[in-house]
C-alpha cells in the first residue's frame, strides 16, 4: 500500500483532484498487488489516513479541494532511545492538531521501554522511572493513528519522524502511514529568513519560546508556531493545502514561474 500513495496523488493531480470510478479502480488495482476490490482498497487507503472522500460518481483527493486555512494539520514530534527503526523505538510521542488557527487537540504520551542509553537520558532528560507505567508501543500508536486521522503530518524534518513511525506502525501490524506530509524546515526556507533552520535556531530567530527543548509536546508546539509564521509570507498562488504542499518543497525557478502566473492572471 506505501507504494500506491505517491503516484496516486500525482494521478490526482493530472486530473484534477477527481477520479470518476472507472479511473480510479484501474489506477490503484494496476499499482498495488492487492487483491481486493477498488471499493475495499478505497477504504483501506482511508484507513491509513489518505485523504479522499467519495463524491459524485467517483473519488476526490481532499486537499486538492481544501483551502490551505481551513486543512486539519497534526503537527507531531517524537523522542526515541535510537536513530534506527529496525533497533530503536518510540519513547514520547507529543502532538498538536490545528485548524483555522486553533489548537483543536492535543496528544501527549510517553511509551513503554526497557532500555534507555545514558545519551538519551542527557538529552532528553527523560528516565525509565518515566515509562514503567505508560502505555505499549502498540497502544501508543492506535493513539496516534486515532489523532492523525486524514490530517496533514507535519513535523520539522518530517522524514525521520514520518519514516520512523511508519516502520514502526508495520513492526505491529497497524498499516502504514497514508496522510500527506509538510516539512517545517522545507517550509521555513522559503518563508522565514533565518542563519540555522534547526528548531532552536528559528525559535531564536522568530523570538518563539521554545520550552523544553527534545521533549515531544514541546517540540511539536514549537513547529506549530513556525509553520503558522510561515503561513504569513506564502505567496498570492498558494491557496489550497495541495498548493502549500508543493511551494514547501518547490525551488527559486519554479516559485517565480508560479508567481508571474499568478501576476498575468489577474491582469487578464
Amino acid at each position: 500500500m506505501q507504494g500506491l500513495y505517491e503516484p496516486l496523488t500525482q494521478y490526482f493531480r493530472k486530473n484534477k483532484g477527481f477520479l470518476n470510478y472507472d479511473k480510479f479502480y484501474n489506477f490503484v488495482k494496476k499499482h498495488t498487488q492487492i487483491s481486493e476490490d477498488g471499493f475495499t482498497i478505497a477504504q483501506l487507503l482511508q484507513a491509513s489516513g489518505y485523504p479522499i472522500e467519495e463524491k459524485f460518481d467517483g473519488y476526490c483527493y481532499k486537499p486538492m479541494h481544501t483551502n490551505y486555512k481551513e486543512q486539519e494539520y497534526a503537527v507531531i514530534d517524537i523522542e526515541t532511545n535510537g536513530s534506527k527503526p529496525g533497533r530503536s523505538q518510540v519513547i514520547e510521542i507529543g502532538g498538536v492538531k490545528v485548524k483555522n488557527g486553533k489548537i483543536i487537540d492535543r496528544l501527549e504520551t510517553f511509551v513503554s521501554c526497557a532500555y534507555l542509553p545514558q545519551n538519551i537520558i542527557d538529552l532528553t532528560g527523560i528516565t525509565l522511572l518515566d515509562l514503567v507505567d505508560a502505555p505499549s508501543r502498540k497502544e501508543a500508536l492506535l493513539m496516534l493513528k486515532e489523532f492523525l486521522g486524514d490530517a496533514v503530518f507535519v513535523a520539522h524534518n518530517v522524514a525521520f519522524d514520518y519514516t520512523f513511525l511508519t516502520a514502526s506502525f508495520k513492526r505491529f501490524g497497524l498499516g502504514t502511514i497514508g496522510n500527506p506530509r509538510l516539512c517545517t524546515i522545507d517550509l521555513a526556507k522559503r518563508t522565514i529568513k533565518s542563519p540555522k533552520y534547526g528548531l532552536a535556531g528559528l525559535c531564536e530567530t522568530l523570538n518563539l519560546n521554545l520550552g523544553t527543548h527534545h521533549r515531544a509536546y514541546s517540540d511539536a508546539l514549537a513547529s506549530m508556531k513556525i509553520m503558522q509564521e510561515s503561513f504569513k509570507h506564502l505567496p498570492n498562488y498558494v491557496k489550497t493545502t495541495d498548493d502549500l504542499i508543493l511551494f514547501s518543497t518547490s525551488s527559486n525557478k519554479e516559485q517565480k514561474k508560479k508567481s508571474k502566473k499568478e501576476k498575468k492572471a489577474k491582469k487578464e
